[in-house]
């Protein structure tokens, strides 16, 4: 040992054993205070660290508990202990080394130290290297907008607060590491998760050099409606983008859409077109065996029949999209034609069908003419009205009948509200006339559940007119494009925001869910398809995560869950990336929380919650974990990819703080009478 080490010792190790070592200070303290050559060290902190010399390098000890021992005799001390006689102990347990000369912490240990080695108190600069911010920003040329070579710097690291262990010592983050992967914020209410998410996201974009975070994308699902004051005020190149989300149009008059310093404010709309079919399924709850391929037949429906289907060809098996279209209505309308219904009935569910779907062969008129009601029969016209044949148009309709045709995929062709709920009694139709006279029977809940997300106002948002929307806003990727802040700029696309709001405060757990699920999925897609792939980094901030990522089935129409366990588990390679916010880590996905590589962690009181997280994290000694009951408010615990050794820390005021303070119940009880309320309903 170097004599700068020794003139560090405090103590030797005394005992050692599989799950702890125990040290024992040098005599003739009476605390557990060392003063040393550079500063005066208080040992006995839970979570500080010793380190032991050994032959090649520094094995790291963390302090987990301290106690002393009286010595000396009854006859010499009297009824008090002697401090400076008894003798006083650490409990320690290794958690890393390092090399002695130059070198970063490694976390875990392969040897333990041996018995009667010296501890060391631990210097500024030997934190430095154990918490691993000695890593200087990067000096690199790149090219702006014009082509023209910028000189500037980008940073390994970032603040996100101070240690509750060592005095003013700032506790950072390995940028790559913390946004390379999954983050979990886990904690109870009030013990400051916004605070932290908006701290972390703040301190990304408020940095002095010459190179900002210009190309970052942050999509926040803000469903308490809190994250809208903390991105006010962002420096003059970061922009942000606020879609709220409303029941009803007259609700959306209410929000004046535009600029509001640098954020672009829009009432949220989500064309109901975007969804798969897989998620209409799941918003429907269409049963597997019988309302499923009915539901998908009616998607597909939408498809066949949309706007200019008759120039478009599917394939050289299948035919044109028109001679799909002249078949089914055929067959439809044969079907009707022949079964046991009168006239009146057989003739006014037919041109009811053609009032919706036509095409030139087979229109209204066409098949009209075709109808005459002698005394309670179709036949015929008179030979002086030629045009009325009702067997020339049997012969029509039975010459567009194929043989059992494949009906063309949903192809998420724009398609009014409406129209599906035709769609869907045209499907329900045309299985009737495949036989299956019972169909409408089993579909008749599908019926009902499309009918009410058709009337509810909640669903206001999704039901979007397809010509209240521009020609170029209908496709999906555009849309992810605006989310992202992403515009074309001739031939290729420029980065004009940094942050998307989109806050669900007024939206019910249903619509939450789905919005979650649907947003996460385009944007997911539109980065896996993507050339070249993952070089557009998304982070997803999901707020109340429980709520629709959880462990359960939903109760409600859709589960998103699925869309985020393949997030969770695929979204590295596109570089689709999850930070999941949540007060009930025991509820949440055990999927998603596996899938995450860096944890803040909170005051979290609950067993249930507490079991959660001790299941997740077994390299963390149990001394940790129980000091989490405890945790003050804005002080949190970090361990993961991006921190070395897990580590106590108060997080970094957030500035401005997002919209989520704590009632001040004492101010707003005890008042004066007739107060004039600053508040309105």
């Amino acid at each position: 040992m170097s004599s700068n080490d020794a003139s560090r010792a405090i103590g030797k190790i005394v005992s050692v054993s599989a799950d702890r070592l125990v040290v024992e200070l040098h005599r003739g303290s009476d605390n557990f205070t060392v003063v040393g050559f550079d500063d005066v060290h208080y040992v006995a902190t839970l979570g500080s660290c010793l380190i032991v010399p050994t032959q090649s390098e520094y094995v790291v000890l963390e302090v987990i508990g301290l106690r002393e021992k009286d010595l000396s005799t009854a006859y010499e001390t009297g009824p008090e202990m002697n401090k400076a006689t008894a003798a006083k102990f650490l409990d320690v347990v290794p958690v890393g080394s390092m090399p002695v000369q130059e070198g970063l912490f490694k976390f875990g240990v392969s040897t333990f130290p041996p018995l009667y080695a010296d501890a060391l108190y631990a210097r500024d600069e030997d934190l430095d290297r154990i918490f691993n911010v000695d890593q200087l920003a990067e000096d690199v040329t790149k090219a702006d907008a014009q082509g023209e070579e910028k000189r500037g710097t980008v940073p390994h690291v970032f603040e996100i607060g101070t240690s509750a262990v060592f005095k003013n010592y700032p506790v950072k983050a390995q940028l790559d590491a913390f946004f390379g992967g999954h983050v979990a914020v886990l904690g109870n209410t009030g013990s400051g998760k916004s605070c932290t998410v908006a701290s972390i996201l703040q301190s990304v974009f408020i940095r002095a050099e010459e190179f900002k975070a210009i190309g970052a994308s942050f999509v926040i699902l803000d469903v308490n409606g809190e994250y809208r004051a903390a991105f006010e005020n962002m420096p003059w190149h970061i922009y942000a983008s606020y879609f709220k989300a409303t029941r009803t149009a007259a609700e959306a008059e209410g929000i004046e859409e535009g600029y509001l310093g640098a954020s672009l404010v829009e009432r949220f709309l989500l064309p109901h077109w975007f969804m798969t079919v897989d998620e209409w399924v799941l918003l429907l709850r269409a049963s597997e065996k019988t309302q499923q391929p009915v539901l998908k037949a009616a998607l597909g429906l939408t498809t066949l029949f949309c706007e200019g289907s008759r120039s478009k060809e599917i394939s050289e098996t299948n035919g044109s999209l028109i001679d799909l279209q002249n078949h089914v209505l055929a067959k439809i309308i044969l079907a009707i034609l022949h079964d046991d219904s009168s006239i009146p009935s057989k003739e006014g569910r037919v041109l009811a069908v053609l009032q919706v779907f036509s095409t030139l062969e087979i229109s209204r008129q066409t098949v009209k003419r075709g109808l005459y009601n002698d005394f309670g029969k179709f036949k015929d016209g008179d030979k002086i009205n030629s045009a009325v044949n009702y067997e020339a148009l049997l012969e029509l309709l039975n010459s567009h009948v194929q043989d059992e045709p494949t009906l063309p995929a949903y192809g998420n062709v724009p398609f009014s509200f409406e129209y599906l709920q035709s769609a869907l009694d045209l499907a329900i139709l045309y299985e009737e006339s495949n036989g299956n006279k019972q169909i409408r029977e089993y579909c008749s809940q599908l019926v009902t559940r499309l009918k009410s997300v058709s009337d509810n106002p909640d669903f206001e948002f999704l039901r979007t007119p397809v010509g209240d929307i521009e020609q170029h806003c209908r496709e999906s990727g555009y849309f992810v494009d605006r989310l992202l802040g992403i515009e074309p700029s001739g031939k290729e696309y420029v980065k004009e925001r940094q942050i998307c709001i989109i806050d669900l405060n007024d939206a019910s757990d249903e619509i939450v869910e789905l919005v979650s699920a649907v947003v996460s999925r385009l944007i997911f897609d539109r980065l896996r398809y993507a050339i070249p792939r993952n070089r557009m980094p998304v982070h997803l901030v999901l707020e109340e995560a429980h709520r629709y990522i959880s462990e359960r089935s939903s109760r409600f129409a859709i589960d998103a869950s699925v869309i985020f366990h393949r997030i969770a588990k695929e979204g590295r390679k596109y570089g689709a990336f999850l930070m999941v916010a949540s007060q009930r880590p025991s509820e949440l996905s055990k999927t998603v929380l596996s899938q995450c590589n860096n944890f803040i962690v909170h005051r979290i009181q609950n067993p249930d919650d507490l079991s959660q997280i001790r299941q997740m994290t077994p390299f963390i000694s149990e001394t940790v974990l129980k000091r989490l009951p405890s945790l003050p408010k804005q002080h949190a615990l970090i361990f993961g990819s991006a921190v070395k050794i897990p580590t106590t820390f108060r997080v970094r005021d957030a500035c401005p703080k997002p919209n989520s303070d704590d009632t001040q119940i004492r101010d707003l009880w005890y008042i004066p009478e007739n107060p004039k309320l600053d508040w309105s309903l």
